[in-house]
């Protein structure tokens, strides 16, 4: 805290200097603000550091630290409305994803993020994992576009099915991974298949691919079987994006006696199913079931697998796969979105989830989450019992809950946010209009202590 301290002291005197100095103006030395402010050397360095990345000071080898030149500023405001035809009108989605991404105010509780906790976030073992691969040289340079291969391997093994090494691509996130899959497989105005409600992102990402999105019903047992045929014969749609282990935002878990069945529709209707396995790793209750993928012999299953969801949202890799001429279009997209994800990266990722930290993280995070996810039951038991949900998901990081009739999702969140409590509303989670009025309560991302307190807050807004 005293350090924090000494370089807010820094920062602040050195701003005051720039303010009052003309550029080029030299300013006092490490060596005279180490004894202004009792501070470390350091201390003065970081804060000149981040000055400077600010672009207020530059340094300047052997002669000290000086105001850095300012920007000319034109007179008057500058007219930017002519973008607005430029541009033409805003993708569909695109307010509703900011909003998803949005930080939390101050001293605000947060029951919408859809990260884990930093305390449940693996920061040490990873921090190490990726100094040892930083300090490796081969790792910063060109690697395989698709990805390096034992890494490659690591998800095709998890997928449990035929995939192989080769049929995988390493990509900067599931979100990346997503966006390419749509558009490798599919073409502007053909139709994809999504469950309902279903991710978010998805449907983002569908609809800025300019694809058709046609919602099919799901229940707590994952997508109706009977409605998926239904679905596919009337539209002709040769995709289906599916969620078969704790969907979000429903987190509901494709039941053992429709998987069959689901597998069975997309084969005779000579369809892809994007099987993203966001939540492999976030199971609290029983064993999670094998992806669809692993009893997959045809390639219809497009396999994507995420480790930022289970990690920390620093961890920016996936992994999609596919087979035969699908999985050439993934590899042909992938290239041409970014050409490869980050060798350091890569290389500290397959290090971590290949050691014992791997499995000690997952253990811990399964009893930090059942914890979590038990405080917020409780805590809407005492507060807002009509808010329980009829089933409780076995994993996951979310809870789906309906509001009582008459209340609207988008009033209750603008409402809980006065109150201090960041919650998400239903809507924008269905494909067509909603089948009623929910939210997505988030018990991931804050301690179990704070469930108590951020439910109040939720109660004083109804």
């Amino acid at each position: 805290m005293e350090n924090g301290n000494a370089a807010d002291r820094v920062i602040q005197d050195l701003r005051r200097v720039v303010a009052a100095s003309p550029p080029g103006g030299q300013l006092p030395s490490v060596r005279v603000l180490t004894a202004r402010h009792q501070a470390s050397p350091v201390t003065v360095a970081g804060a000149i550091r981040q000055l400077v990345a600010e672009g207020l000071v530059e340094t300047r080898s052997g002669r000290g630290t000086f105001v850095a030149a300012r920007p000319e500023r034109t007179a008057g405001a500058a007219d930017l409305s002519w973008q607005t035809v430029a541009l033409g009108p805003a993708r569909s989605g695109e307010h509703e994803m900011q909003a998803l991404l949005a930080l939390p105010p101050n001293g605000a509780i947060s029951l919408s993020s859809g990260y884990l906790d930093a305390d449940l976030q693996p920061s040490a073992a990873l921090g190490a994992a990726l100094a040892r691969a930083a300090r490796k040289p081969a790792t910063w340079q060109r690697g395989p576009a698709e990805g390096r291969e034992d890494l490659r391997a690591w998800f095709a093994r998890e997928a449990g099915g035929g995939l192989r090494a080769d049929d995988m691509v390493i990509c900067p996130g599931g979100q990346a991974a997503l966006s390419s899959a749509l558009r490798a497989l599919t073409s502007a105005g053909d139709t994809v298949l999504v469950e309902s409600p279903t991710y978010l992102g998805a449907l983002a990402a569908a609809r800025a691919a300019g694809l058709r999105v046609v919602p099919v019903p799901a229940d707590d047992d994952g997508v109706r079987p009977d409605q998926l045929a239904a679905a596919f014969a009337r539209t002709g749609a040769r995709l289906f994006y599916c969620q078969p282990l704790h969907a979000n935002p429903s987190g509901a878990t494709l039941a053992a006696t429709r998987r069959a069945a689901v597998m069975e529709t997309v084969r005779a209707n000579g369809a892809f199913l994007i099987e993203d396995d966001y939540a492999r790793d976030l199971t609290v209750d029983g064993t999670a079931p094998p992806p669809l993928a692993a009893g997959d012999p045809d390639g219809h299953v497009v396999y994507l697998r995420s480790l930022t969801k289970p990690a920390a949202p620093g961890l920016r890799v996936a992994a999609i796969g596919a087979r035969g001429p699908a999985g050439a279009r993934l590899r042909a997209a992938r290239l041409l979105d970014d050409f490869f994800v980050a060798g350091p990266l890569q290389a500290a990722t397959c290090e971590f989830v290949s050691s014992p930290a791997w499995t000690r993280h997952r253990r811990a995070l399964r009893v930090a989450l059942r914890d979590r996810r038990e405080a917020l039951l409780t805590a809407l038991s005492r507060h807002l019992p009509d808010l329980v949900p009829s089933r409780i998901p076995r994993g996951g990081m979310h809870l789906w809950v309906r509001l009582p009739d008459g209340l609207d999702d988008t009033a209750v969140t603008t409402a809980a946010a006065t109150e201090g409590v960041v919650v998400f509303p239903g809507r924008p989670w269905f494909a067509a209009e909603p089948a009623g009025a929910f939210l997505r309560l988030t018990y991931a991302a804050g301690p179990p202590g704070q469930m108590d307190e951020a439910v109040r807050r939720l109660a004083r807004a109804f």
